[in-house]
């Protein structure tokens, strides 16, 4: 199995999952059962996601899986935001960034891993 721990992408995941933890304990009990889990529940499938990734063969399917949970996670906190389920406008604007470095993150993995599956274009071919 291959190790998951060192990868940036792996470390920025766990640290937003631990901040929703952090930051829903503060939200309303209404707010803290339904958007507040669903943060916290869509932060974990996206670290699932990202190991799943690296043990896999055909990486960029489950990288493409990171993409739409991280679009999913973008659109929950924006409902937070206008819901006012944040406790304050820092919380948000932590959040957003944090998913969005995640993202720019799992784009360049993507990129690394589409680079490694193109066939040599016919310029390059031999012949």
């Amino acid at each position: 199995m291959a190790q998951y721990e060192h990868l940036p992408i792996y470390k920025a995941a766990f640290d937003l999952l631990l901040y929703f933890e952090k930051i829903v304990s503060n939200f309303s009990r209404y707010h803290k059962f339904t958007h507040g889990s669903c943060l916290r529940n869509l932060a974990r499938e996206v670290i699932m996601l990202i190991v799943r990734a690296n043990n896999s063969t055909d990486k960029l399917s489950a990288l493409e899986e990171v993409r739409i949970k991280l679009e999913e996670l973008k659109v929950v906190i924006r409902i937070c935001k206008e819901i006012q389920a944040f406790p304050n406008f820092n919380s948000f604007q932590t959040s957003i960034n944090q998913v969005i470095e995640i993202a720019k993150q799992n784009e360049g993995w993507m990129r690394s891993q589409a680079s490694r599956k193109r066939p040599d274009s016919p310029t390059n071919a031999p012949g």
